[in-house]
């Protein structure tokens, strides 16, 4: 057997192993790579704030960790805040959400020709054939647990991680007694956290910046709920593509549930597409090529094979997970091609 096809069907193999137990220890390895992503996030602020102009050079290294990690605890806590302040809301406006979608689905039905008109009890009747209620709630209860007990674990590892951070480099002498080996390893670290530190540094402002836009957009037409929404859709700006498209159409669908005239639901769909449009489709694809140098095509299968994997978190960890990968493969003559054609320009 030819020695090359030899090496390519054992790769194929041994990617396949890798996927299966990737795919079966989600539960282990999700929160594990979220944490690595919290740390990077920390890490690319950190290193941000000392690119500030006068302020930042005077900042001590430990101020400026305190700042960033003050940062993303006040993110956290405002995200749990909104969903538990929210709560009260929807069930006071249900009724009127109610009414307006019972509208918009007669006009639809109309417009299609049904004979006949969707009413609540026909609808119910129709969803409630289809659906275990029960099994339904249970799932959400269960999916909700399971996502508090989660960000405790990915909180608890991240801060393992920043502990880590000191003694690293001395663990990384004693990798082994070639010094060339170590600097190679230390070099590949440090090309690692340069590169992701600094696109989901950029990355976080960019979707503080989109969040802002969006919610100044929201509040002023008066849709319901803007500070929710624009935080659900600073977090989908770290999905490429599918992320741009689910942070319109939310909006969009409760402006259809919310307002009776097309022109309010115009004025929430058109700016807050014109929006992800310019940072999505000009800012952000200069942010990611500059510090990650990858191909929009191995951006997106990366997006649909990690998604497959590993569900939604898959899919907010494709890219930085990608990037990883792909630094470590240009450092093996084996791999070294896989690398190149996931990049951008072809250098690693």
């Amino acid at each position: 057997m030819n020695e090359r096809f030899q090496m390519l069907v054992y790769g194929a193999v041994l990617g396949l192993i890798i996927g299966w137990v990737l795919y079966i220890g989600q539960d282990v390895f999700v929160p594990i790579f979220f944490s690595i992503l919290v740390y990077y996030v920390i890490v690319g602020l950190t290193r941000l704030q000392s690119r500030v102009p006068a302020v930042g050079s005077l900042l001590p290294l430990p101020v400026r960790y305190a700042l960033s990690i003050l940062a993303i605890g006040l993110m956290l806590a405002l995200i749990v805040y909104l969903a538990l302040a929210n709560k009260n809301s929807v069930v006071v406006l249900a009724p009127q959400y109610q009414q307006s979608l019972l509208a918009s689905i007669q006009k639809i039905a109309a417009f299609l020709r049904i004979e006949s008109e969707p009413t609540w009890t026909t609808l119910r009747q129709d969803i409630l054939a289809q659906i275990n209620v029960q099994r339904f709630v249970g799932g959400m209860l269960a999916t909700v647990s399971s996502i508090a007990i989660g960000v405790m674990v990915v909180v608890l590892y991240a801060a393992l991680l920043l502990v880590e951070q000191r003694p690293f480099a001395a663990k990384l002498e004693k990798l082994s007694r070639d010094p060339r080996r170590v600097a190679r390893i230390r070099q590949v670290i440090s090309d690692i956290n340069a590169r992701i530190g600094a696109y989901l540094g950029l990355k976080t402002l960019l979707s503080v910046l989109l969040a802002a836009l969006s919610w100044a957009v929201m509040a002023f037409v008066g849709l319901e709920f803007p500070v929710f929404w624009a935080v659900l859709i600073g977090l989908l700006n770290y999905v490429p593509y599918i992320g741009s498209v689910l942070g319109v159409l939310f909006p969009a669908l409760m402006a259809i549930v919310q307002f009776d005239a097309t022109g309010q639901v115009l004025a929430v769909l058109v700016p807050l597409s014109v929006i992800q449009f310019v940072i999505g489709n000009i800012v952000d694809p200069f942010v990611m090529s500059s510090s990650l140098n990858l191909s929009p095509f191995a951006i997106l299968v990366s997006l649909a094979v990690w998604t497959a994997l590993w569900g939604i978190p898959g899919a907010f960890l494709a890219v930085p997970v990608t990037a990883m990968l792909t630094i470590v493969f240009s450092e093996f003559p084996g791999t070294r091609p896989l690398a190149v054609l996931l990049s951008k320009n072809g250098e690693v």
